[in-house]
């Protein structure tokens, strides 16, 4: 196993835009992928009201994420520790993904084939190579991502 990208933290008030940029309701299921230190599955449980997990292959990490979810008490927050490009996600109703152009080329097809027509994916700074994003925000020199899954083959995502 080989990390996809490498660990950078997005800020505080960038997690909270792709949170809210994901239009996320109470009850959905979130998956960070490449999750970090949970800052989002954290922010999304703690906030948002949904269910998160996080898929992280850096041990550290992983730790650390579990010793803070513990201390706040969530218990609808998750993190798996294991590759992103192995994990079941089938049940996404929001997938969260802040890796880079080249990984999310390698995770597209899972992204395709995986998720459920309406699931949303949204990626910070990165876009998907050949998917149309449904929207875009700017946050200062960044950009955020959003893209539906179609209900239909005919769609270009």
């Amino acid at each position: 196993m080989s990390s996809l990208a490498p660990h950078v933290p997005a800020s505080e008030d960038a997690v909270r835009k792709m949170l809210q940029f994901a239009e996320l309701q109470i009850g959905e299921q979130l998956y960070d992928l490449g999750s970090g230190d949970g800052r989002i599955i954290i922010m999304a449980a703690k906030e948002f009201g949904v269910k998160a997990t996080g898929v992280e292959l850096r041990d550290d990490l992983v730790q650390l994420t579990r010793k803070r979810i513990e201390e706040l008490g969530l218990t609808q927050v998750e993190v798996v520790h294991g590759d992103l490009m192995q994990a079941e996600i089938s049940n996404a109703d929001v997938v969260t993904l802040y890796l880079t152009t080249s990984a999310n080329e390698k995770i597209a097809p899972k992204l395709k084939k995986e998720l459920r027509p309406g699931s949303r994916v949204v990626s910070f700074c990165f876009r998907i190579p050949r998917w149309e994003p449904s929207k875009t925000m700017r946050l200062g020199t960044r950009t955020l991502y959003l893209y539906i899954i179609p209900e239909t083959e005919n769609l270009k995502v």
